[in-house]
């Protein structure tokens, strides 16, 4: 094992450089001996998880464990361009739900964009390219007439039309990763542009084209984390809710009204801000879930803050997982200013896509 790169994950009331490689640590005694990463050891692998969490062991320079998470995806990926939405323990034998999600299959284009930032590696883009040619067209044939990213593929096959706002936000930032590596390798993609740009105006113009889920912090914060809304819409837009999702010393919500504030919501509304030019108070989010800290340097998923019924309040789930600690990982890199993942997440070398109105009617 290789000694994690820290100095750019040392934040002031966040990580020291120790802590950071505690929860760099924790990641890879997780990660199988075949790349794969599930949530932690016994429960389930989601191929967007497992993503999130390679990108967070690229950007603390554990860059051959990183490429292991991708070259499991590259010998699991479904002759359709997809993958499962869950793997037992990140055994490829086992899945445990076969559907397969749009923005779980999508979201490989951002870690593979990730880690050639990251590496400089050419010949990991090139057996990477096909994957995220397959994956990303997968995705698209989901893509509805309204611009929208239908959810996902039933077992059997069926096509999900209903479309969810973070999802599709998510499959926007890949889109536009995937668009990166295609004018890397000079294989344009207008296909890809036109569906960006349609997808766009979609997040942007059309909130009825989505699944009403405005309960969720995600739905609140991933338009604009996805790149899709930008500049002083975004800040509107996180302004007018940020009273009913941030919990002042202790998090993000997850959904309301519950009392329940989340580390992986907290760290992408962190790194949310950080793209929107607002570090202050993207350190004080991060500061805030200090107190979901495990001993050896995981994070637990959440914390109830209020008592409800007979429960108290109390970590909840009982579980540690390598997406939380990733995600904080990524935030803290993005704000200490790791070339890659400000790339990946500022979106200022991201392609656009073809302007919305070019696209969408």
């Amino acid at each position: 094992m290789t000694t994690p790169r820290t100095e750019h994950l040392v934040l002031p009331g966040v990580l020291t450089a120790e802590q950071a490689a505690e929860t760099v640590a924790g990641i890879r005694a997780v990660q199988c001996e075949d790349g794969a990463i599930p949530w932690f050891r016994g429960h389930h692998l989601d191929p967007w998880d497992h993503t999130e969490a390679a990108m967070a062991l690229d950007a603390a320079g554990e860059h051959q464990a990183a490429a292991q998470a991708y070259a499991w995806l590259a010998r699991h990926q479904n002759e359709d361009g997809s993958w499962y939405a869950a793997y037992h323990d990140g055994d490829f034998r086992r899945p445990t739900d076969l559907s397969r999600e749009s923005n779980f299959c999508a979201y490989v284009a951002v870690g593979v964009w990730h880690h050639y930032l990251a590496t400089g590696d050419d010949a990991f883009l090139d057996r990477m390219w096909p994957v995220v040619f397959a994956a990303i067209e997968f995705a698209l044939r989901l893509q509805q007439p309204g611009g929208q990213i239908g959810w996902k593929r039933e077992a059997d096959g069926t096509p999900v039309a209903d479309a969810l706002l973070t999802g599709s936000s998510s499959v926007h930032h890949a889109l536009r990763c995937a668009l990166a590596i295609a004018a890397e390798r000079e294989e344009p993609q207008p296909d890809w542009e036109l569906a960006a740009g349609a997808l766009a105006h979609a997040i942007h113009r059309h909130p009825e084209r989505f699944l009403d889920k405005d309960r969720y912090s995600m739905d609140w914060y991933y338009p604009v984390l996805g790149g899709a809304i930008t500049g002083t819409a975004a800040t509107a837009r996180i302004e007018r809710r940020w009273e009913e999702f941030v919990v002042p010393g202790l998090g993000v919500r997850c959904v309301l009204p519950n009392p329940w504030v989340t580390g992986g919501e907290s760290c992408e509304l962190a790194l949310t801000l950080w793209a929107m030019g607002e570090s202050d108070r993207a350190l004080e989010i991060l500061q805030s879930i200090a107190h979901l800290r495990a001993p050896g340097g995981m994070y637990w998923t959440g914390y109830v803050f209020e008592a409800v019924g007979d429960s108290r309040r109390a970590v909840w789930p009982e579980e540690q997982t390598t997406w939380t600690a990733g995600s904080l990982l990524l935030a803290v890199a993005a704000l200490g200013g790791d070339e890659a993942t400000t790339a990946v997440f500022g979106g200022d070398r991201l392609p656009q896509g073809l302007p919305p109105e070019c696209c969408t009617p």
